[in-house]
């Protein structure tokens, strides 16, 4: 449990693009996107990868009812998949709501994920979760306060088909989540900049190297150098280092950690299991 004003940071995916398990990712992980967030005694979740499985079945274990927030940066299947294996949403009593900030006007995030669960895709549909998860569509832009003294701002991220961007402000601290984003060619972004501005921990999306990324431009991705001049430029005490490529085994992302903390001392690679305390 944490105390109130406190804020606690873990990780249950640390991948995009899909999941890659196996003897080279042991240390670092293999599950795609997903963070726990506490804020005194609320549950925030940041997407729903592979990693919301493990999530699930640990808040499970003691059988308390769960109160939790489900806030997803888009819903590429690498971010939503773990949806359905989330054990939370099946049990009555437990109240979970699923957020998304990147789809009106065109779509909703029930229908996304209805679409989803369905045959020929999944055999349990959508109709079998718990009455009491819901859904709601915000505009990336707005500042949401689901809770009394937690309040999210948003803003939009540079990625196919959309996505949204995160500052979570509690007691003081700040917690931002920025992926999936493209940085952009003419300088810092300045969305990103906005919702970064002095955060005690911005969580980035690093897939790529620099030298890696000229051969992905329009991928919708970033790099762990273009985290460093963003946290620089913004005053960010902490970069994480995320959603790691998933050919990035555990010697390259250990070259990286060092290389990173060279350039910007206290820069951390995410791990699946890491917990930080804000």
């Amino acid at each position: 449990m944490v105390a109130p004003g406190d804020v606690s940071i873990r990780f249950w995916g640390v991948r995009g693009s899909i999941a890659c398990p196996g003897p080279d990712t042991v240390r670092y992980g293999g599950n795609t996107s997903c963070v726990e967030i506490r804020c005194g005694d609320r549950l925030l979740i940041m997407d729903g990868g592979t990693g919301l499985r493990e999530l699930g079945r640990e808040l499970v274990k003691d059988g308390a009812t769960i109160d939790a927030d489900l806030f997803y940066s888009h819903t590429h299947f690498d971010h939503i998949c773990g949806l359905p294996f989330f054990a939370p949403c099946y049990a009555r009593g437990n109240k979970v709501r699923l957020w998304a900030g990147h789809l009106l006007p065109d779509n909703q995030l029930e229908n996304v994920l209805y679409g989803m669960m369905m045959a020929p895709l999944f055999p349990v549909p959508i109709a079998l979760l718990n009455p009491q998860v819901s859904f709601t569509d915000f505009r990336h832009g707005e500042t949401l306060s689901p809770h009394p003294g937690l309040v999210l701002r948003t803003g939009p991220l540079n990625h196919p088909n959309g996505a949204t961007g995160y500052r979570i402000e509690y007691g003081g601290k700040v917690v931002c989540y920025i992926t999936d984003t493209e940085h952009s060619k003419n300088g810092l972004d300045r969305n990103v900049l906005a919702l970064v501005d002095r955060a005690d921990f911005m969580i980035y999306d690093c897939t790529y190297t620099d030298a890696e990324y000229p051969a992905h431009v329009n991928w919708g991705h970033s790099t762990w150098e273009e985290g460093v001049r963003l946290a620089e430029a913004a005053a960010v005490r902490t970069l994480v280092i995320f959603h790691h490529d998933p050919g990035h085994d555990d010697v390259f992302m250990d070259r990286v950690a060092c290389e990173a903390g060279a350039l910007r001392p206290g820069t951390i690679v995410a791990k699946e299991g890491m917990v930080l305390q804000a």
